[in-house]
């Protein structure tokens, strides 16, 4: 079984990056705490809140059938939570990933919803 600390983070696909910033940034106030380009193009934009960050990405497509959301659970350990996904025969959908602050990778639930296991890097 796998441990689930907390929630990581939600992110929801988006279509226009300068549209989508000029959006949660300039009409609901937030403040970006990271705005990360990790391949040519594609963009990562997290905003950091009381219980929880959300994060916007062009990465991939908003879904024309409803909510294009990421749901992401902190695990203690990243790498005891792949071989737990290995044994039980979960496929992978995405990573393992490493990027500067944190681990993660995807699976899906029974009806395909996408759910990332996440491990925040520690700080200095």
């Amino acid at each position: 079984m796998i441990t689930v600390t907390e929630f990581a983070f939600t992110s929801r696909a988006i279509t226009d990056v300068v549209r989508a910033r000029a959006f949660y940034e300039g009409f609901l106030g937030l403040q970006a705490t990271m705005a990360l380009e990790f391949e040519n193009g594609h963009w990562w934009i997290e905003y950091e809140l009381p219980g929880g960050t959300l994060a916007i990405s062009n990465a991939w497509i908003p879904s024309g059938h409803g909510v294009s959301t990421i749901i992401a659970f902190e695990v203690p350990d990243l790498d005891k939570a792949l071989a737990e996904v290995h044994a039980d025969r979960v496929p992978i959908t995405f990573g393992p990933l490493d990027t500067p602050v944190c681990r993660m990778f995807g699976i899906s639930d029974p009806d395909g919803n996408g759910v990332t296991l996440h491990q925040r890097k520690a700080t200095d």
